[in-house]
């Protein structure tokens, strides 16, 4: 199914984001995550083509890939925690 491949663009980062470069980039504190790297080349590319929906849909792709890559992960991470919780209320 998806015949989707990996895309290293859209792996999601940690959260050392280059803050100044964020802050210039006028990106609000709520999309300041592990995709903002992303978002700082997606909304340069808007502003350059004054957001033309049919412009930058490769990086519009890739940031929403990274946030899906996000996603997965914050659902394994939270099964973990589960399995976890569950292993430690056994004992």
């Amino acid at each position: 199914m998806g015949g989707h491949g990996h895309n290293p663009e859209a792996d999601p980062r940690p959260h050392d984001q280059d803050l100044e470069a964020l802050t210039k980039a006028r990106i609000p504190l709520a999309f300041r995550d592990s995709c903002a790297h992303i978002l700082l080349r997606l909304n340069k590319c808007r502003r350059e083509t004054y957001y033309m929906p049919t412009k930058c849909g490769h990086d519009r792709h890739v940031y929403e890939e990274c946030q899906y890559n996000c996603y997965l992960q914050r659902i394994e991470a939270k099964k973990q925690y589960d399995k976890a919780a569950a292993a430690a209320t056994e004992d």
